[in-house]
């Protein structure tokens, strides 16, 4: 989100007359990183409960600043302190102001500097989002937005793996990245009334001429929307709403009737939403690329595009298979990354992001350098990921092991089983600086004290059978020591790049040090004793070939076989 004091690009207002219009657009983060599958955070009757949740956070709360901390959070919403403390650290990764002070607090501050009561309630509103289900669906114009949905074709497909979950409907069928702006756009045009009534002030009158908006609270919808087009900043919605463009700066903006901002809101979403539409049939009448915005997760063929990116939407890399590929920071477009449908590869990814997705991908090796936000794992089978980043959440994947630099705690949602949690095992020269541009302190471990939440995710359509929401998904055990190694990074994949990190930043615990270390000092001891070991050729050339074949068979059988043939292109 724009700061409040950027101004708008010339020429683009949000209407018609203009020759190059802006339009309102869903912020995507709050909706892909910001849904926690915790019961008595879902409100479904509208604003009956969440109002007086509203007043009850505003009397716990001094000052004007209306900021509600993890003790007041736990009161109102009646739930337990580290659940609170979970909806803090959540907020903090999904909202539109980079300054607000929870954002910027140090994750030991986070529970006291706490969260303004308007975002809180925003946050807790989208708590009955539900997400877009693949176009395949039988039931898909029924359940898209009705809460809870279950159905035989949840219990079907629960008895399948993570990715054969993933594939039973068909990559061709997954949503785009349009159709998922056009959902989360429909959620907020049907639930509108309901989120302005959450932000609005009573004054006489009767009915919804009783309730005014001003430019304060209409600020806080930036949580949700925000105005903006390719090539231009994301601009403050009071300074695009025409209530309150031209308002003094030097005399506080007069508030307007909330039925008016209302109106104001679904005109301009109507008209983003005829456009999507637009810009959807236009695509299927003519050829489209993988960088256009709307490339759908599938569209991109791993035989000719493996990376598209955009402006406003993160950046993919989808489809490969069988090999190594590296992403510097200059080959990334914007601040995230999706890394889709990916099998038997080392992936890099060595650049400072706010945030990134792993989704569909089996047997490989994902290296993610620096995420500032949030990291989301989701439906994978049998793939290593090494990630330095704030927060991380797991969801639906098996038989995955993770090694962390993580300063909150990692959380797991869904159907999870046999997941692996480690520390941090790996360096690249230009960590510590990504790590320091991002806000990740390395001091700050919490690798293994994973949370694991309900087995069914009520945000997600596609996961789980009804009648399991009170079963508790599997927790991550820690990798066992004698298991645990460090991970190389080849510094030729830097190319041009240098820095000044030559070590893991983020201190081992003691345990796995030692153990390090004594399968360091191991080596050392075989290598000193084969070369004192006096032989003569025949049998050192027979020694060779035992340990030259024993190698060979741990590349295939570990797939790091694959990083020669890379090795070989190059």
């Amino acid at each position: 989100m724009a700061e409040a004091d950027e101004q708008p690009p010339p020429s683009t207002p949000s209407t018609a007359s203009s020759t190059a219009p802006i339009y309102i657009h869903p912020r995507r983060e709050p909706f892909q990183h910001g849904l926690l599958p915790i019961s008595k955070l879902i409100f479904t009757d509208g604003t009956q409960t969440l109002l007086p949740i509203r007043d009850k956070l505003l009397s716990l709360t001094s000052g004007s600043a209306y900021r509600a901390n993890f003790e007041a959070i736990a009161e109102a919403l009646q739930i337990s302190h580290e659940h609170a403390r979970l909806v803090l650290e959540t907020i903090a990764s999904v909202l539109h102001s980079d300054s607000d002070p929870i954002v910027t607090a140090k994750p030991s501050e986070i529970g006291s500097v706490g969260v303004n009561v308007f975002d809180l309630v925003l946050f807790l509103h989208i708590q009955s989002y539900k997400r877009l289900l693949p176009k395949g669906h039988k039931d898909s114009a029924a359940v898209a937005d009705v809460w809870p949905s279950t159905s035989a074709f949840d219990g079907f497909l629960s008895a399948l793996s993570p990715l054969q979950l993933v594939r039973s409907n068909s990559r061709r069928f997954m949503p785009s990245q349009a159709d998922e702006e056009a959902h989360q756009l429909s959620y907020l045009q049907k639930h509108l009334g309901n989120i302005l009534s959450l932000l609005a002030e009573s004054v006489e009158g009767d009915g919804e001429e009783s309730l005014v908006l001003s430019m304060e609270k209409l600020e806080h919808l930036g949580f949700l929307i925000y105005f903006g087009e390719k090539g231009y900043e994301r601009i403050p919605l009071s300074q695009n709403a025409p209530f309150f463009a031209n308002s003094d700066p030097e005399m506080p903006a007069v508030p307007v009737p909330a039925a008016q901002v209302h109106d104001w809101l679904l005109e301009n979403i109507a008209s983003a939403l005829e456009r999507i539409t637009e810009r959807a049939s236009a695509k299927e009448n003519g050829p489209s690329t993988a960088s256009d915005q709307d490339v759908p997760m599938a569209d991109v063929a791993a035989s000719s595009v493996k990376s598209s990116s955009t402006s406003r939407g993160p950046s993919f890399i989808e489809g490969i298979s069988k090999s190594s590929y590296v992403r510097l920071p200059n080959d990334i477009k914007g601040s995230s990354v999706k890394v889709v449908n990916c099998h038997e590869s080392v992936i890099y990814i060595l650049a400072p992001l706010k945030y990134a997705t792993v989704y569909g991908c089996s047997d490989a090796t994902i290296v993610l350098g620096a995420v500032g936000k949030a990291v989301r794992i989701e439906h994978c089978e049998r793939v290593h990921v090494i990630a330095a980043a704030k927060r991380i959440c797991i969801a639906n994947c098996r038989e995955c092991i993770f090694f962390l630099g993580v300063n909150q705690t990692p959380l797991l949602v869904g159907d999870n089983h046999k997941l692996q949690v480690a520390p941090y095992n790996t360096f690249y020269s230009l960590l510590e600086e990504h790590l320091n541009q991002v806000g990740i302190d390395p001091t700050i471990n919490r690798w293994d004290a994973p949370v694991a939440l309900g087995v069914v995710d009520p945000h997600d359509s596609l996961s789980h059978p009804a009648g399991v929401s009170d079963v508790q998904t599997e927790s991550a055990i820690p990798v066992d020591l004698d298991q645990f190694t460090s991970f190389l990074i080849p510094h030729w994949f830097e190319g041009q790049q240098s820095g000044s990190t030559k070590d893991n930043p983020f201190p081992l615990p003691d345990a796995y040090l030692a153990s390090q270390q004594r399968n360091h000092k191991n080596l050392e001891e075989n290598k000193s004793m084969l070369k004192d070991t006096e032989l003569d050729e025949t049998r050192k050339r027979e020694v060779a070939t035992a340990l030259h074949a024993c190698f060979k068979d741990w590349l295939y059988a570990s797939g790091n076989i694959r990083q020669l043939y890379c090795l070989q292109g190059d």
